[in-house]
Parts: C-alpha cells; sequence; structure tokens
C-alpha cells in the first residue's frame, strides 16, 4: 500500500463523514419548518373548562361507598386495550 492510497482513502472518509452530517442536518432543519408551519396553520382550540360543585352535606357516620368497576376497550395506535373503568359513590 502507499502513501497516496492511503491518504485517498481519508479524503474519501472526510467526504463520507461531511455528506453525512450535512444531510442529517438538512432533515432536521426541514422536519422543525414542516412543525413550525403546521403550528401556524392550526386554528386556536378553547380549553375545556370543568366545573366542580361543592358538596352540600358529608356523608354520615354510617355511610358506605359503592363501587361499579368495568373494562372497556380503547382503541389506541398500537391496537386495542383493555382499560378498567370505576365509579364511586357515598349511600
Amino acid at each position: 500500500m502507499t502513501a497516496h492510497g492511503g491518504s485517498f482513502g481519508v479524503m474519501k472518509l472526510a467526504m463520507l463523514k461531511s455528506t453525512v452530517v450535512l444531510s442529517l442536518a438538512g432533515l432536521v432543519f426541514g422536519t422543525t419548518l414542516a412543525v413550525a408551519a403546521q403550528d401556524s396553520d392550526a386554528p386556536a382550540r378553547p380549553h375545556s373548562r370543568i366545573t366542580i360543585h361543592p358538596r352540600t352535606s358529608e356523608p354520615g357516620p354510617n355511610a358506605k361507598r359503592y363501587c361499579r368497576s368495568w373494562l372497556v376497550q380503547e382503541y389506541r395506535v398500537s391496537g386495542p386495550v383493555i382499560v378498567p373503568r370505576m365509579q364511586c359513590w357515598w349511600h
């Protein structure tokens, strides 16, 4: 192997590295522009409000808490998932 052949390999490697770095930089920059454009075009969404009503009376000393539970199928990106739900009340 000659010295000329070795330096040519180093130059090739340097060019490959710079090509990869420039490609990644372009990808990141392009993605950033696409996200910024998407956010500026989206209309402002109203915030949902939750109203909390104060309890008029506390449960008595003999009150019992009853709960009802069930399973619900939710659709997610990974596929359908079974999740638990529960509703409780004092009586």
